[in-house]
């Protein structure tokens, strides 16, 4: 009778355990399956330098879970390739993307899927201000540690017609239509040529619209808006004022008179005038085909990069009497409708400078 009770309890026992068995089988590979997707790094070495990864283009996602692997940054490709048939299934039209990622062994695994499945690469912001040169960016690009001046002055001596076809036939750089905007690009892949291209299509989708929408309203061929906008970006200061800039530039090209704009001389000569130290005679008289009290018509090229309001005012000026206009030191300026008025206003604005 002993044995018999013995026997049940071990039988009782025995179902008791295989009951259990898939239990215990679950817990043992749900346990795997988060240590294989949990962070690479040990406790105490949480803390690591990023790692950074390139991905290139058409790397299919086992490649990149077995160089995840490689590297440190995950415990297990086979991990990593369920996890991607995961997202897949979640987002079919998904993918992980091509670029440069900052990862770390103290991510998790499903982390790092997430940053590569959603292509947030490193980024690099730039900023380049409305009004500046070629040469104002070269030395920007090279003081922010991008490459050299010297390097960015290449890249934008190059007129890529091929693949901006709308570029005028008759530049022999980049000057005026390299959009002054803030970027962002992936840190992996800046070259001053990638900088070049991201800016130029930049002035393609925000200021050649504008231009081609003006096409039957204005004589401007693209070059001379550009151009003319550019020394209209370098005269006006303050926002009211830079249609009727535009206007009077507009009526001495009309009327056959020279622009006479000190930011050609400055251009021309590469000097910058201050409020005590204005131009001189010799300066403005010397001969140049950017200086525009020398020469009739516009300079040959833009003088910096215009920005939208200028670009603007110029294909829409103000219509005025006005043909002349001095700066007052202040941002404004006074505008007068013959050359004795004009006079009178810059010898009345010397004399209060002087005096002050």
């Amino acid at each position: 009778m002993k044995n018999h009770m013995n026997g049940k309890k071990r039988l009782k026992k025995r179902w008791l355990f295989l009951g259990l068995l898939p239990l215990i089988v679950g817990i043992g590979a749900f346990s795997a399956w988060r240590w294989w997707i949990g962070v690479s790094a040990p406790a105490q070495e949480m803390v690591q330098e990023k790692q950074i990864l390139k991905i290139a283009p058409g790397t299919a996602a086992q490649e990149i879970g077995q160089n995840l692997q490689k590297n440190g940054l995950i415990r297990s490709s086979t991990a990593w390739n369920l996890w991607a048939r995961y997202l897949a299934s979640q987002n079919p039209k998904g993918g992980f993307k091509a670029g440069n990622y900052e990862l770390s062994p103290g991510q998790s695994l499903p982390e790092i899927a997430q940053t590569i499945w959603t292509g947030k690469v490193i980024q690099a912001s730039f900023t380049i201000p409305e009004g500046w040169s070629l040469k104002q960016m070269a030395a920007y690009f090279e003081k922010e540690g991008f490459f050299s001046a010297k390097e960015f002055l290449a890249a934008a001596n190059q007129v890529n017609r091929t693949q901006y076809p709308w570029l005028p036939a008759d530049i022999p750089f980049l000057e005026g239509f390299l959009y002054p905007d803030t970027y962002q690009i992936d840190k992996g892949t800046i070259t001053a040529q990638s900088i070049v291209n991201q800016m130029l299509e930049r002035f393609q989708q925000a200021a050649l619209p504008m231009y081609e929408k003006a096409r039957g309203q204005t004589k401007l061929s693209l070059k001379q808006w550009v151009t003319l906008a550019s020394v209209v970006e370098k005269e006006a200061v303050v926002p009211g004022e830079r249609k009727r800039i535009a206007g009077v530039f507009t009526s001495r090209l009309n009327k056959g008179m020279r622009l006479e704009s000190d930011p050609t001389v400055e251009y021309a000569f590469g000097i910058k005038q201050t409020a005590d130290k204005p131009l001189t005679f010799a300066q403005v008289k010397a001969p140049s085909p950017y200086n525009t009290y020398f020469t009739t018509g516009l300079p040959p090229t833009p003088i910096a990069a215009p920005g939208l309001a200028s670009l603007e005012a110029t294909l829409y000026p103000e219509n005025t009497e006005y043909l002349f206009f001095v700066a007052k030191y202040d941002g404004t300026h006074v505008f007068s409708r013959t050359l004795k008025d004009h006079e009178f206003a810059v010898v009345k604005i010397r004399r209060e400078r002087n005096s002050r």
